[in-house]
């Protein structure tokens, strides 16, 4: 999710008024800091991780699953990081760059079926959803249930995505990059045959390895693929759906100049994000462009003040700091900021930045079984928001 030849690698990283008529605010730029807000308390999480890309828990557990970019899952139980991980799978991934496994999803009914679903991409580079099942015991998988549910093949070594989650519809959500390079050579993003670019929904409760729900804009097929929910996106490390609003929340990595959020409702069918049409809000590339039914972001920000790759992260929800009930917390891992906003009536407002000890590069948020709110950071270390302090 980096910015091709300007920024360092993402993860190991040594780097509106819309015009389809939905009546949403365009994005409002921020070349400047927004207000100054409280300082953030954070606890951290025992453990150093390895490269920590991204944070899940089963609906209602309270350990906690870091992914680790080489290929493991580890599981923090009881304030302890155990020392053999819920699985490895290292000797199957290519990892480096923004390659590696990427996150990890944990079916609705896992505690009656087991089931959770990685991202990761294998040895030729290319993406491959898979879905493994729990031993035993619970807290390591059984690496003999491995299935795969879709592979995805990668022309270039760059954006690939990475985050898959389960929606409100108990859906299984993809965020797909549009393969990488530069400017999008191939015109993925906008290309429906293609599903790269894209935002995929599909049914893994039903017939393996999966099937394709019936909302989906091409579930006959007809135009494009079926796996298909949105389009026109650059490279979605990071999204998120707010349980309360049902908002769908999509952090989209810029180009040259934009970092983007956008917020729809999730029960919107066939949403054109506008890559490679629009970076953000701007046309891309030489002369204008139509903007007709392109979906414009909720927020966007421009590289300036050192910033260059935005970390999508989720609103929060928890109970721990009712104060914050309701902002959608974001970074950017150049800036080393932490920042938040509240949407209203399609608009983002009371845009704040939040005072937080130096912790790394933020890779990812992440979000545990009870609903509370992580920062997983490159230096190892996983943060909860605990509260808020004195300037």
């Amino acid at each position: 999710m980096i910015h091709e030849a300007r920024r360092p690698y993402y993860l190991l990283l040594p780097a509106l008024l819309a015009c389809d008529g939905s009546g949403a605010t365009p994005a409002q730029s921020q070349s400047s800091s927004p207000a100054a807000a409280h300082r953030m308390r954070l606890e951290t999480v025992p453990g150093r991780f390895d490269s920590p890309v991204h944070l899940a828990s089963p609906p209602g557990d309270r350990r906690l699953f870091v992914v680790e970019q080489a290929g493991r899952i580890r599981i923090v139980s009881n304030g302890t990081m155990l020392r053999t991980p819920f699985l490895d799978i290292s000797s199957r991934v290519k990892s480096g760059g923004e390659q590696g496994l990427l996150s990890v999803a944990f079916h609705p009914q896992y505690r009656a079926n087991g089931y959770f679903f990685v991202n990761f991409t294998d040895l030729k580079g290319d993406t491959h959803v898979e879905r493994f099942r729990v031993s035993s015991n619970p807290d390591l998988a059984d690496l003999g249930s491995a299935r795969l549910v879709l592979k995805i093949d990668q022309p270039y070594s760059n954006h690939n995505g990475g985050l898959i989650m389960f929606g409100p519809d108990g859906m299984l959500y993809i965020g797909m990059g549009d393969g990488g390079s530069g400017g999008d050579p191939h015109r993925h993003g906008q290309d429906p045959r293609s599903l790269l670019g894209k935002m995929l929904r599909i049914n893994v409760s039903g017939a393996e390895p999966y099937t394709i729900p019936k909302g989906n804009p091409f579930a006959n097929g007809a135009g494009g693929r079926p796996e298909i929910w949105a389009t026109g996106v650059r490279n979605p490390w990071r999204f998120s759906f707010d349980r309360t609003s049902g908002m769908l929340f999509i952090a989209d990595v810029g180009q040259n100049k934009l970092e983007e959020i956008n917020a729809v409702p999730w029960r919107r069918v066939g949403v054109n994000y506008g890559w490679n049409i629009m970076e953000g809000t701007d046309c891309y590339g030489i002369g204008g462009c139509s903007r007709t039914r392109l979906q414009l972001p909720v927020h966007e920000y421009r590289h300036s003040g050192g910033a260059c790759s935005v970390t999508g992260g989720s609103v929060y929800r928890g109970a721990k700091v009712p104060a914050i009930a309701g902002d959608y917390f974001y970074s950017d891992y150049c800036a080393g900021w932490l920042r938040s906003f509240r949407l209203a009536n399609g608009s983002a407002s009371d845009h704040r930045q939040w005072k937080i000890d130096g912790i790394g590069n933020i890779t990812s948020f992440g979000e545990d079984g009870l609903g509370e709110l992580y920062i997983v950071s490159q230096n190892g270390r996983v943060y909860r928001m605990a509260g808020l302090g004195d300037g």
